[in-house]
């Protein structure tokens, strides 16, 4: 944000150039400036000096980016990439050439080996909703796009996907690479005719399983409509009665922003095991039942999908679910981006409460 100069544009994203973010920033009509980056190392090894040169050469391109573009306000989401321009803005504060205010996005349970590195030269903190705050810890909730959180009837967002509007609908979402564990699980499931005839289940594959996707065309389907990939899942949210996802931050959120309730199958090789830290934290919320990925069958899943759907225990998640889609995140950050930018003050004018 930037409103000392009509030449910068208002907002500026950084990332690399292999991240998502090379395609989906210039493709929403956003302003994308690209750092050099590479994972922080928990221990040493051959790629230790090509990580340190790397971030090193990041670092003085994000000095340069940040010093030219003059911010109000750095966010930071989190991940390898954020650490060269958070420090970097760091930097130009204490030598005097920035007055930027720093936040930064923490949406999973536990912190990872980034965040944990930048939290002390941040000034505010923000954590899921679900989190513990104090100090410069502030619970916004994690944001998501617009669409999500719009309200789309059950019915109408179901006959949009090419589902019956009216049958009890289960979403399965291994996120967009997929997940190989949770697609078999279904077909397990479907091939022994184990969900319920009254059921339909959508089955996003994820573009990486097309061709698991492809082997299944022969095999009995049992209710499930296979789809590879929804660029936008806001109506796959608004027709399910219950998903079943991974545990990633951005799942999470999405839940939490439609509340709707989930069978969470945490992906075990996550590092420092966050998606179990994640799914954990949902079910102490009372929104998500979870079943370990060694455990999962097409019989687990749909013994699970049954205690979920049948009772009292669906009412009960749904009630949980919805205490948490009343948490409106975007507006949060929102105004947590207006509190940091009002404390920039004037040139020449010392700002005490902030060094």
């Amino acid at each position: 944000m930037n409103e000392r100069s009509a030449t910068p544009p208002d907002l500026l994203f950084v990332g690399t150039r292999g991240g998502i973010e090379s395609t989906v920033v210039p493709r929403a009509g956003l302003p994308l400036a690209h750092v050099v980056s590479r994972p922080l190392v928990r221990r040493l090894s051959l790629g230790t000096a090509r990580t340190l040169a790397a971030n090193a050469l990041g670092i003085a391109q994000s000095l340069r980016i940040v010093a030219r573009f003059g911010p109000d306000c750095v966010v930071a989401t989190g991940g390898y990439v954020a650490f060269p321009v958070v420090l970097a803005a760091r930097i130009l504060r204490t030598i005097g050439l920035s007055r930027a205010r720093i936040a930064l996005l923490e949406p999973n349970a536990t912190p990872g080996l980034a965040n944990r590195l930048l939290a002390p030269l941040v000034d505010e903190m923000w954590v899921d909703s679900g989190s513990g705050t104090g100090g410069k810890t502030v619970a916004t909730g994690t944001p998501v796009r617009g669409s999500i959180a719009r309200f789309l009837a059950p019915a109408a967002a179901r006959q949009a996907l090419g589902l019956a509007p009216d049958r009890t609908t289960v979403v399965v979402m291994g996120g967009s690479q997929g997940a190989r564990r949770i697609n078999e699980a279904v077909a397990q499931a479907a091939a022994f005719r184990a969900f319920p005839d009254d059921w339909q289940v959508l089955l996003v594959t994820g573009e990486r399983e097309a061709g698991w996707q492809r082997a299944q065309t022969d095999r009995p389907t049992g209710g499930v409509t296979v789809v590879p990939y929804l660029d936008d899942p806001a109506a796959a949210y608004a027709a399910a009665d219950i998903v079943v996802a991974r545990a990633g931050a951005s799942t999470i959120a999405e839940l939490a922003a439609t509340g709707t309730p989930a069978i969470l199958v945490p992906y075990p090789f996550a590092t420092g095991d966050h998606q179990a830290h994640n799914a954990e934290r949902a079910r102490a919320l009372g929104v998500a039942r979870i079943v370990r990925d060694e455990d999962l069958t097409g019989a687990r899943l749909a013994a699970e999908l049954r205690a979920a759907l049948e009772g009292d225990e669906l009412e009960s998640l749904r009630n949980a679910a919805r205490r948490l889609a009343s948490i409106d995140a975007r507006t949060l950050v929102c105004e947590r981006i207006a509190v940091l930018a009002a404390r920039v003050k004037p040139h020449g004018v010392a700002n005490e409460q902030h060094p």
